[in-house]
């Protein structure tokens, strides 16, 4: 019997770490293979690879579903005797729909690592298989659910020993710590969770170390990584003592409850740009937060924020749509998260998950969403269509000037002196009507930006320099000129030497502005007087400033 254990990633980058520790820990099992694939990948060329199989598992996402049934279906074409069995957290919840599907032929609902083994061991005879939804007589069975698998048994697991060591370098490498979250936000399938477990911390040593020396980025999977303080001041050690050159370590931390001990440890210990935590803020509104079941001090989320910057490089995210929050709690709370200028900021939409309360409870508040994946919200009583149109364009033009770096001086600077939200509002109005929000030049980026500020903020005459200062930051090589005028050449040829740069080595731009850059960049802080900012390109990296006053 040939069995492949399959996923369809949403890029290549990605590796999916449930086919790996299935295939690990029954790899004994005579005829058992496993592949991965992406969601952009030719449909009939990946149905022609699995329907050489007898059994094809496909672990299923939100990400995937769609393109999954799509090739679930051409196998059953190319080769009808054989089973599709699904797993995963999209087809753990409300399945009736999935395996009323004829090509769908059994469904493992929940944790698979039991279910998978009962299942290949006792196959055909899947009655008393744990976890499984199976059909019999044209009718959906339900069999009990299994036992909670003992985390105990990855003792002498390593998911990644079966790949090539010098491909998961440009991989991100996921690996998990624990499962099940503490809390109980009811947008989150990790709510329907809340026993935490941790696997043997040898194990997660022993592969974290493998993960160092062949990987670079390193994810961790755990939706709270720093419940436990020792725990987590032990693996940040761990990390210190093996990393290498290149390694990035990217941690879900819940930033309100960071103990004081692991903020010190990282002062004192953790080298900048090391770690990478993304922290879940959703919304300011306290209202909304009891709403969906969620505690959150954003008091103290901001000061542990402000504390760790200067170490950790932040990823914050806000969900829109909350029950109760309305137009102009979202404007607040996305001004208040701004203000922290982290370096990625994601603005994200609600989404009615399959099994999560939020959407069992959806009528309540009015929601209407989407039915098909990613399930996102279409209106509701506190907001409507038109408002979440408006915010799709606050989050595009949130992506292509602050998220992809190519305006950060001149957002800091609106930040400081405008609301930022009508600011981003307006200009993603505005790039919507000159051109495809997906499809648009670098050079499109800083004109679009440029007229929408000569026509809504005449007035200010700080906003068209810093634009022009990010556009010549923007690049590695000196761009042509454009939105704001270099000083004449013979005076800039008088600086250069003056400053004694090397001209041979490098290409250098000399703009002339009327304020003082370096205290604007350091204090967000607008002083007036003549100022000359020098600019550096070798070619590789992009622009370096180097400040000159005149």
């Amino acid at each position: 019997m040939q069995i492949l254990l399959t996923t369809l990633n949403s890029k290549y980058i990605h590796m999916n770490l449930a086919i790996r520790l299935l295939y690990e820990l029954n790899k004994k099992q005579e005829g058992l293979d496993w592949k991965e694939f992406t969601i952009k990948e030719d449909k009939d060329e990946v149905a022609d690879y699995c329907s050489k199989y007898d059994i094809i598992a496909f672990s299923c996402y939100i990400w995937n579903i769609t393109q999954t049934l799509e090739v679930v279906k051409k196998i059953k074409v190319l080769n009808p005797s054989c089973k599709i069995l699904l797993g995963g957290p999209e087809v753990s919840y409300d399945w009736n729909e999935v395996i009323a599907l004829p090509e769908v032929d059994y469904i493992i609902v929940g944790e698979g690592e039991i279910p998978f083994t009962e299942f290949i061991e006792n196959y055909p005879a899947v009655e008393q298989v744990p976890g499984l939804v199976w059909k019999k007589e044209g009718l959906a069975v339900e069999n009990k659910a299994p036992a909670m698998f003992d985390l105990k048994n990855f003792a002498s697991i390593n998911p990644y020993i079966n790949d090539k060591p010098e491909e998961l370098y440009n991989k991100v490498c996921y690996i998990e710590t624990s499962r099940g979250c503490p809390y109980k936000c009811e947008f989150c399938l990790a709510s329907l969770d809340n026993k935490v477990r941790y696997l043997p911390t040898e194990n997660i040593k022993s592969n974290l170390l493998y993960l160092m020396q062949h990987g670079r980025v390193i994810k961790f999977l755990d939706r709270t990584f720093n419940i436990k303080k020792d725990f987590t001041i032990d693996i940040f050690k761990f990390i210190l003592e093996h990393h290498r050159p290149g390694n990035v370590f990217q941690f879900e931390i819940t930033a309100d409850i960071v103990h004081p001990d692991i903020i010190q440890f990282i002062h004192e210990h953790v080298p900048k740009g090391l770690f990478r935590f993304e922290i879940g803020i959703q919304t300011v509104n306290q209202k909304a937060n009891l709403e969906v079941s969620r505690k959150q001090n954003f008091d103290k989320t901001r000061s542990i924020i402000q504390q760790l910057s200067d170490k950790i490089e932040m990823h914050l995210d806000l969900i829109v749509g909350l029950p109760l929050d309305y137009w102009e709690d979202i404007k607040y709370s996305f001004e208040e998260v701004f203000k922290l200028f982290a370096p990625e900021l994601q603005l994200g939409f609600l989404k009615f998950l399959k099994g999560t309360p939020v959407r069992d409870k959806h009528e309540q508040h009015g929601f209407k969403f989407d039915p098909n994946p990613p399930y996102q919200i279409i209106e509701s009583n506190f907001l409507s269509k038109e408002q979440l149109h408006k915010i799709t364009l606050v989050e595009h033009a949130l992506e292509i000037y602050w998220n992809k770096k190519r305006a950060c001086n001149t957002l800091k600077y609106v930040t400081a002196n405008y609301s930022i939200f009508d600011f981003l509002l307006g200009l993603g109005l505005h790039f919507e009507s000159k051109r495809d929000l997906h499809k648009f030049s670098l050079l499109d980026v800083y004109e679009i930006i440029n007229e929408y500020v000569a026509a809504n903020y005449a007035d200010d005459k700080t906003i068209p320099q810093l634009i022009g200062i990010d556009y010549y930051l923007y690049h590695k090589v000196k761009p042509q000129t454009l939105f704001l005028q270099e000083i004449e050449r013979a005076e800039k040829n008088k600086l250069i030497e003056a400053k004694r740069l090397n001209h041979h080595q490098y290409r250098h731009i000399i703009l002339p502005l009327d304020f003082n850059f370096e205290k604007l960049e350091r204090e967000n802080k607008v002083e007036k007087e003549n100022y000359h900012l020098i600019l550096q390109y070798d070619g590789v990296n992009k622009a370096e400033v180097i400040y000159s006053h005149s």
